[in-house]
């Protein structure tokens, strides 16, 4: 007989909430987050999201490129001011999934992995953000299927307890998801000054309703003064075209209000 128990779903629901509602609804400042997971028909999904204090951190929107990849953009190029920590890729089509990291470290992940290395080993070269006093971590989510399924993983690069020096890297593998649930991570716990970078394992997070549902329910949940920009990808089958859902906080000059 088998001794090992799966948790009610009822139980798994209810925490699912919890978290969403704590982490995200009543905290005015998770910063970026990833999350990871299966609608309710089984599809895998990301979940991203930007959020600023500052004029140059809310200055931004999502923009989709012709290629599928997801990038931010200055919302009014006049008013960009330090384009490196907050203008990049931030999801690419990789092999057989996706790549979505919270900024240029998207590029060079996939760069090792393309000639052969792991995600694992691809965060090891990664440090945190070079932005004192917050340190902010260098989070990311790689969802990739082949012959055994879909695997997820989810990576956080931050700082060391001991030194601003070093960087701690954490990797959590997603081995099982159920229909309606993922798991997230944010860069930070809540507002601070300086900002306390996420801690423990990734949140198990409802996902649960249509494409659009989904969306607008995680973005009516961040702070309406802080939230910039979200993203939903429903992925399917991959490697089909992927659904995307995109929610702008700003628009760019040209565009209508």
């Amino acid at each position: 007989m088998n001794s090992l128990k799966c948790m009610n779903i009822e139980d798994l629901s209810e925490e699912a909430e919890l978290n969403f509602r704590k982490h995200l609804k009543e905290n005015c400042y998770p910063g970026r987050g990833i999350v990871l997971g299966c609608d309710s028909g089984g599809n895998p999904v990301l979940i991203y999201w930007i959020m600023g204090r500052s004029v140059n951190s809310r200055n931004r929107i999502f923009t989709l490129t012709e290629e599928g990849v997801l990038r931010t953009e200055a919302a009014d190029s006049s008013l960009l001011e330090d384009p490196s920590l907050i203008i990049y890729n931030a999801v690419l089509r990789f092999n057989q999934g996706y790549l979505v990291t919270n900024g240029d470290h998207t590029d060079r992940i996939a760069a090792i992995m393309k000639k052969g290395g792991s995600f694992h080993e691809a965060l090891l070269e990664e440090k945190h953000e070079p932005d004192p006093p917050n340190f902010t971590p260098r989070i990311a989510g790689l969802i990739s299927q082949d012959t055994s399924g879909i695997k997820m993983v989810l990576g956080l690069v931050c700082r060391s307890h001991f030194t601003s020096e070093r960087s701690e890297v954490h990797v959590h593998h997603l081995p099982l998801m159920k229909p309606g649930f993922g798991f997230g991570i944010t860069t930070y716990q809540h507002d601070g000054n300086p900002l306390p970078h996420f801690q423990g394992n990734p949140l198990i997070l409802p996902i649960q309703g249509r494409n659009e549902e989904v969306t607008d329910r995680y973005w009516n949940a961040l702070d309406s003064e802080n939230r910039v920009s979200l993203a939903m990808l429903r992925a399917g089958t991959i490697p089909a075209a992927p659904e995307w859902e995109i929610r702008n906080a700003r628009n760019q000059p040209n565009e209508p209000g």
